[in-house]
Order: structure tokens, then C-alpha cells, then sequence
């Protein structure tokens, strides 16, 4: 399995979902928007840390932004933002 890709395709869809711009993102996590871009592309494999500073910023639990299962992963945010 490709983790990168994973990563990427979930930051991409949870930026979408909160419509936060890749330069909104970047900022409120600390991070390069070519970075960013980088893991939305699934190219850069980001640290740990900057994993929970993007996850802080989407306010989603790290451990979610890993879940390969998109549907299940998308169906479980969208159950979270209706329940809120």
C-alpha cells in the first residue's frame, strides 16, 4: 500500500470538505504550501509532527488521516460534522 498516497488523497479531501485553500492549510500548519502540495500529490512523506499539526488544523484525530478505506473514512467525517 502506498501510505503516502493514503495520506494524500485524505488531507486533499478534508481540505476540500472544510473549503480551506492548500494556502490556508499551510499556514495554520505551519508548513511550506509547496510542501503541502508535495503530500496532497502523495510525493513527500511528512513527519509525525508535521502529520498532527495538519491534523490539528483540520481538527480531525491523527490516527483518521492513515484510514486507506476512503469511503468508510469519508462517510465517518461527514457522520461527525451532521452530529455536531
Amino acid at each position: 500500500m502506498d501510505w503516502k498516497a493514503v495520506v494524500g488523497r485524505n488531507v486533499r479531501s478534508l481540505r476540500h470538505q472544510r473549503g480551506f485553500t492548500q494556502e490556508y492549510l499551510a499556514h495554520e500548519a505551519e508548513i511550506d504550501i509547496t510542501y503541502l502540495r508535495g503530500i496532497e500529490l502523495g510525493k513527500k512523506n511528512p513527519s509525525l509532527l508535521v502529520l498532527v499539526r495538519i491534523c490539528s488544523s483540520l481538527s480531525i484525530d491523527p490516527r483518521d488521516i492513515l484510514d486507506s478505506d476512503f469511503n468508510s473514512f469519508s462517510q465517518k467525517f461527514l457522520n461527525e460534522v451532521e452530529g455536531s
